[in-house]
């Protein structure tokens, strides 16, 4: 199922035609207003590559830069406050980036607003912050960053006996960094923008209208179709085998290259299909346990506004978008949760009434038996090679290129698996002997 990207792009326009039509100021106005820097990067080389005699004619003379630099602005509120700048940590050049992610569930809204994006899916890619190339240095110190927790516990009765039902689930924190959850939210927007002007596969996007509180967010799937229930065709809920959706987006498969290189999937897992959740305030995801159509682990990244997610055997109802489980777990900003075992066979899980705008996008590895027909498999996501962190015989080596050099935590030993055990967040799931014996029902 590899798709051209090209085929999402909007009708072709004549561009040099209409740009004939505009004033200087207008044209400042359509090609600044609401983008963030590399959206005008785009549309820079873009219109250069029309015509670049009478682009030099529309702008008199003047060069793009000079033009649109004194009008760069995003969409922001002039009554709030404007939120801290940052300095990108991807570029070689300082780049201003607004931070949106600072307090993401105090913020009722994104800080970035794409509503007036059309931009080209496939255009600017080259220049992706998720970067497959970074140096070996780089690389191993972004690696060490990645907090791993294992070891949830909960003990329930389950078919006659008592078993821990969250065995099988991690969490994987500092996966992807702000820079790169902003690249990621921009593009879901794009992709939403163009769901929205049917420029996707019908079954690739889906924005039900919200007839009750917590029904309605906005589904983008790629890889395959699937069913969440039976659909007006009469296909059962699962993997619909004779629809196609479009294929993975470049940068989604950078994250799945990440997620598999950083030892957060395994190898043999590797996802080839994904569904983006968009949710609004108050949106949520009723109990549930994820189809055998996809085998296990799958996972799910965080993105905008970070929020629990409830497991538990029994999971009730209370309200709509409202329930109550034995067990939640926070969910960070660009953190990684993977599904597995128990945790994904045994206990449910859903995710409450979202108490702000917030992105997630889960990533399934198909059942072989339930391909669909015209599937083909990307060579982009096969021979992905494992990081090899340095054994504990380099540590001082390792040590050296640490900022500062007060980085201590503990080297990484691949022949023992072992990895940086460091909390970055509260304890949650730990118990002793006795917390076990208490919890239990």
């Amino acid at each position: 199922m590899a798709g051209d990207f090209n085929r999402w792009a909007p009708e072709s326009l004549d561009f040099r035609a209409l740009l004939k039509n505009l004033s200087r100021e207008e044209i400042v106005d359509v090609l600044s207003e609401g983008l963030c820097s590399h959206c005008e990067e785009v549309l820079e080389a873009r219109v250069k590559n029309l015509n670049q005699k009478s682009s030099a004619e529309l702008l008199q003379g003047d060069s793009f830069d000079d033009v649109v630099s004194p009008k760069r602005k995003l969409n922001v509120d002039p009554h709030t406050t404007s939120p801290p700048v940052v300095e990108s940590t991807h570029s070689r050049m300082p780049k201003r980036l607004v931070s949106v992610l600072s307090k993401p569930v105090i913020n009722k809204q994104p800080a970035f607003n794409h509503s007036n994006l059309e931009i080209k899916l496939n255009d600017g890619l080259s220049r992706s912050v998720i970067n497959d190339d970074l140096s070996e240095d780089e690389e191993l110190i972004r690696f060490g960053q990645v907090g791993r927790r294992k070891d949830f516990v909960y003990y329930e009765n389950a078919s006659g006996k008592e078993i821990n039902v969250l065995k099988g689930l991690e969490l994987h924190t500092n996966v992807f960094n702000p820079d790169e959850q902003k690249e990621i939210v921009e593009l879901v927007y794009k992709l939403q923008k163009m769901g929205q002007n049917r420029q996707l596969r019908a079954r690739t996007y889906s924005e039900p209208r919200k007839w009750m509180r917590g029904k309605g967010r906005v589904t983008i799937q790629f890889g395959c179709c699937y069913n969440y229930a039976v659909d007006k065709d009469g296909n059962p809920p699962g993997i619909v085998r004779v629809e196609e959706v479009d294929p993975l987006p470049p940068l989604f498969k950078k994250m799945i290259r990440r997620m598999v290189r950083w030892h957060v999937l395994p190898p043999s897992c590797v996802p080839d299909s994904c569904i983006v959740n968009i949710y609004d305030e108050g949106d949520c995801i009723p109990p549930h346990i994820d189809h055998h159509d996809f085998v296990r682990p799958f996972c799910t990244v965080s993105f905008l506004a970070e929020c629990k997610i409830v497991f538990g055997t029994s999971l009730k109802i209370i309200n709509p978008g409202e329930f109550s489980g034995p067990f939640s777990l926070p969910l960070p900003l660009g953190s990684v949760l993977i599904l597995n075992g128990n945790g994904a066979d045994v206990a449910k899980h859903c995710v409450p009434s979202v108490p702000a705008k917030r992105i997630s996008i889960t990533f399934r590895k198909m059942d072989a038996r339930k391909l669909p027909y015209r599937y083909r498999p990307d060579p982009e996501l096969s021979g992905i090679k494992l990081l090899v962190p340095p054994s504990r015989d380099n540590s001082s080596r390792n040590r050296h290129h640490l900022k500062d050099g007060k980085n201590e935590k503990p080297e990484f030993h691949l022949a023992n698996k072992r990895f940086s055990d460091e909390d970055e967040f509260p304890p949650l799931g730990k118990s002793t002997s006795s917390s076990n014996r208490a919890s239990r029902r």
